[in-house]
């Protein structure tokens, strides 16, 4: 295993919560265990929604949670793997869920300092979560709800 301070390399090793419905954020470390048996963005995220997702949950409901999470290789030089794996227990069917995306979201996100974001709940307004580094926010969105991404982006 490679090593730097004492952490795996290609972890943050830090996890974001954000609970909507209590509009409270808070920071899980991930052990050094999960990182090895749990790899990549879709093996910590089907850990985290197998373990926290009542299985007889509703899909669509405020108790199934959302996962966005990156892999160890997220945001180094290695081509093609600026990937970010979301999951949740899926409407379709009632079992596991997972979608993939590029770009440079997991990137930002492991340049914050964090290998995923949970989300649970619902916020009663229209809200967005602003993460800049140490810097986390659950922001009112009623100015830009209902906008295209041009118009939210100016």
């Amino acid at each position: 295993m490679s090593y730097v301070s004492g952490k795996l390399l290609g972890y943050c090793g830090r996890v974001l919560y954000i609970d909507l419905s209590k509009e409270k954020t808070w920071i899980r470390e991930l052990s050094e265990e999960e990182e090895l048996m749990f790899i990549g963005g879709t093996g910590l995220a089907a850990k985290i929604v197998c373990e926290e997702v009542d299985p007889s949950v509703d899909p669509f409901s405020s108790e199934n949670t959302l996962v966005f999470m990156t892999g160890p290789l997220t945001g180094t030089y290695v081509p093609c793997t600026g990937r970010l794996a979301v999951a949740a227990k899926s409407p379709l069917t009632l079992g596991w869920g997972e979608a993939h995306s590029s770009g440079f979201w997991g990137i930002e996100l492991k340049k914050a300092g964090f290998d995923g974001i949970v989300i649970k709940g619902s916020s009663k307004d229209p809200v967005y979560i602003y993460v800049k580094d140490s810097e986390i926010e659950i922001r009112d969105a009623s100015k830009i709800w209902g906008r295209d991404t041009r118009e939210t982006d100016k």
